[in-house]
């Protein structure tokens, strides 16, 4: 596609000398392959124009109609029509109009204009983005790594079919592996985890899985040595472009040509061809489950206050004591966000509930046993905060396409997650 900003809607191609075939490509995965005929122009508008990517691939032969045949406009896809012939010398002219005002197409998803105007505000220096995710990703996540893990049982099924796509014998870095729930969908893969949390690494040797302590940004693996790298829902917690491009980057190294990545990160999006993720759909289950407390809690005291439960600050700015409350990173402190609603902002701090009576440590309920008799209320329960950098549709792909060592096999959206399928090449 050529840039949107940058240009005028008509883009006008002339071409001279050999008849070629010219490729053209919707997001969706569909190809339509067009033959240039001799002194032939080209008029690409709309759609053709701002959605669908164009080229020309390098090749001896093109695929073409047979003679008699319609020799203009897409190949038929009927085989008994078509026939192989030998490209020639052709020179082309291409005439684009310079844009003077910004893009307003009807393409949001892949204009370059659109995407200037959705990345967030949020920058800092690098190493203020180190102590961000120092004290809001790594230090929370070794907080509650026991009753995170207890959280995360059941693979995501797009995830398990990448992974069940790979040959025997692949070699799979799983860069962020969490708890491990991945290592070990497969016997017959060479599977090795890391993740920044020592706790969660142990976790994984618990279960006898090979993974060891590290940062995305630095794999202390051999380059080349993976057939295939998985990074799931780990991008979203790097606080800059540049750093989030940085673990794009160490993926790559990781994988030998030919070899393929898979990366999941959260969606600005959470409410997607007017189907809402399970996110969204899990806060019918929180609502009932926090009436039922409320019911409960009436029911014990017989009175309209209910005094053991933490009730709503009116600005979300403002955690409560017992949290990690947010540090000011420039002028503003970063929003916190409502679970199970709707992204506001794309840089946030997602809080985290630590279960009743949930020990940081083990993962187990603490039971206390009162010496003299006396019942006393329970300690407020902990609110972490994490930070996450929810992107927006076609940021991920977009960002990937930066890598320039790559293909873009496959882009989608999965509850509430964009995805992309890498291909070093």
């Amino acid at each position: 596609i050529d840039t949107h900003s940058a240009f005028e809607d008509e883009i006008i191609s002339l071409s001279l000398g050999a008849e070629i075939v010219m490729d053209f490509k919707h997001p969706d995965g569909r190809t339509v392959a067009v033959l240039l005929p001799q002194r032939s122009l080209l008029v690409m508008s709309g759609e053709s124009r701002y959605l669908w990517t164009h080229g020309i691939t390098p090749r001896k032969f093109d695929v073409v109609q047979t003679p008699g045949g319609e020799n203009v406009g897409s190949i038929t896809v009927d085989i008994r029509k078509l026939t192989l012939n030998k490209r020639g010398k052709r020179i082309s002219f291409t005439f684009r109009k310079i844009k003077r005002s910004p893009c307003c197409c009807s393409f949001p998803s892949v204009c370059d204009s659109r995407h200037k105007e959705r990345v967030s505000s949020f920058h800092n220096s690098d190493k203020d983005a180190s102590v961000l995710e120092q004290k809001y990703v790594h230090e929370v996540y070794e907080d509650i790594a026991r009753h995170f893990s207890n959280t995360r049982h059941s693979p995501w099924p797009q995830v398990v079919e990448f992974l069940k796509g790979l040959p025997c014998g692949a070699i799979v870095a799983d860069v962020g592996c969490g708890n491990g729930k991945y290592l070990g969908l497969r016997k017959d893969l060479y599977m090795l985890g890391c993740d920044r949390s020592k706790t969660l690494v142990d976790i994984c040797g618990e279960k006898e899985f090979q993974a060891f302590v590290c940062d995305a940004l630095t794999v202390p693996v051999r380059s080349g040595s993976c057939d295939a790298c998985i990074s799931i829902a780990v991008v979203h917690h790097f606080s800059t472009v540049e750093r989030r491009l940085a673990v794009l980057c160490e993926l790559i190294r990781l994988l030998r040509p030919g070899g393929k990545a898979l990366v999941y990160v959260w969606a600005m999006e959470q409410e997607y061809k007017e189907q809402k993720s399970k996110y969204l759909k899990g806060k019918n289950a929180s609502d009932k489950r926090l009436g039922k407390a409320v019911s409960d809690t009436l029911n014990k005291t017989g009175s309209t206050e209910c005094q053991g439960l933490a009730q709503p600050s009116k600005d979300c700015n403002q955690p409560n004591e017992t949290s990690n409350s947010p540090n000011k990173m420039g002028p503003a402190r970063l929003p916190v966000h409502t679970n199970r609603t709707s992204f506001e902002t794309q840089d946030v701090l997602v809080p985290w509930h630590l279960k009743d009576g949930m020990s940081k440590k083990t993962g187990h309920a603490k039971l206390s046993q009162p010496l003299d008799g006396l019942t006393y209320a329970p300690e407020p329960n902990p609110v972490f905060h994490r930070y996450y950098h929810v992107f927006c549709e076609g940021e991920l792909e977009q960002l990937c396409k930066q890598l320039g060592c790559i293909k873009v096999q496959r882009s989608y959206y999965d509850q509430g997650n964009w995805c992309v399928v890498l291909e070093k090449q």
